[in-house]
């Protein structure tokens, strides 16, 4: 699934993602670290990757393919 940063506080490294149906979806520093990223800026086009309970696991940048 794929949103928008809406929110991103780099001191906890956790943050907020707008999907494009207008829901909000938090994800934890454990996933931005997982994504191997150093930084998000608002507005920002993320990945999102989901456990089967729903919590985010991963965030990561799209790529083109």
């Amino acid at each position: 699934m794929q949103g928008t940063v809406s929110e991103f506080d780099p001191e906890t490294r956790s943050g907020v993602v707008l999907l494009d149906d207008g829901s909000q979806v938090r994800f934890p520093a454990e996933a931005f670290d997982a994504g191997g990223l150093r930084l998000l800026r608002l507005g920002q086009r993320l990945r999102l990757e989901r456990a089967a309970d729903g919590t985010v696991t991963r965030v990561t940048i799209p790529t083109m393919a």
